[in-house]
């Protein structure tokens, strides 16, 4: 069966204003709206058009994370996913764990590719996908932002500080995508309705075989420094002046 992978993971909705706990041990989560990371949800929506081209006959979607984590996951199944899978995993999963657990899930899936959204915008790391078509020890093309499919070949529009690279890369891969490959689709009511019947899979990273050390530890988190208010000056003399007096010049 010709089956996609599509990586998702939860975090902050990217319309909410993050706040540092008072401690600085963290942010605050607590009664703040969780979503599927923008990046993923263009991924998932590439893997569903794929589909309905033609050129897969499943999207199967898989996260690892804590259990609040089937909530984006149902999300996910309602946009058109047809199986979820939930790797069970409380506190930091970094970037090398989620590769070696999503490594095991293509083992089982054989999975025609492997779809991920280029970062997750609660970290900005942007390594899972790189490290995962390490291990997996196939091609990889980041930064899609064109896809197009052939039976043994995926042809990837990818933006560089240069302008557009096109590569051609052999099936299977893993693609990470960009924000201009395209526009997630809203979903409706009776499609949330019928995801609830969507078969979604729990298991553990015991289950998998995978141990997540955390390898690096979060001292402290500051919020940025606010804004300072700025001042108008009448003409560049001003300004010049100004600036000098900031040190800035």
């Amino acid at each position: 069966m010709k089956r996609i992978l599509v990586g998702i993971k939860r975090v902050v909705d990217y319309n909410v204003r993050i706040r540092v706990k008072p401690d600085n041990t963290g942010v605050i989560t607590d009664g703040v709206k969780m979503s599927v990371n923008p990046f993923d949800e263009i991924a998932l929506e590439e893997a569903l058009r794929i589909k309905e081209r033609g050129g897969a006959e499943e999207v199967v979607v898989a996260t690892v994370g804590p259990a609040d984590c089937q909530q984006q996951l149902r999300t996910a199944l309602a946009m058109g996913a047809d199986r979820a899978l939930h790797v069970v995993a409380d506190g930091v999963i970094e970037p090398l764990a989620a590769a070696r657990a999503l490594l095991k899930l293509i083992e089982r899936e054989q999975p025609l590719l492997v779809i991920l959204g280029k970062q997750a915008i609660d970290d900005d790391n942007g390594q899972t996908g790189q490290m995962l078509a390490a291990l997996w020890n196939r091609p990889q093309a980041t930064y899609a932002s064109k896809l197009e499919l052939t039976d043994a070949a995926a042809r990837v529009t990818r933006e560089v500080d240069a302008g557009l690279e096109t590569l051609e890369i052999d099936l299977p891969a893993v693609i990470t995508t960009d924000l201009r490959l395209n526009e997630p689709r809203y979903v409706k009511l009776p499609d949330i309705m019928k995801a609830k019947k969507k078969p979604l899979d729990s298991l553990t990273l015991a289950d998998l075989g995978v141990q997540a050390p955390q390898q690096l530890k979060l001292v402290k988190f500051e919020p940025p420094p606010q804004r300072q208010k700025g001042i108008k000056v009448k003409d560049a003399a001003e300004l010049v002046d100004a600036l000098k007096k900031k040190g800035l010049l």
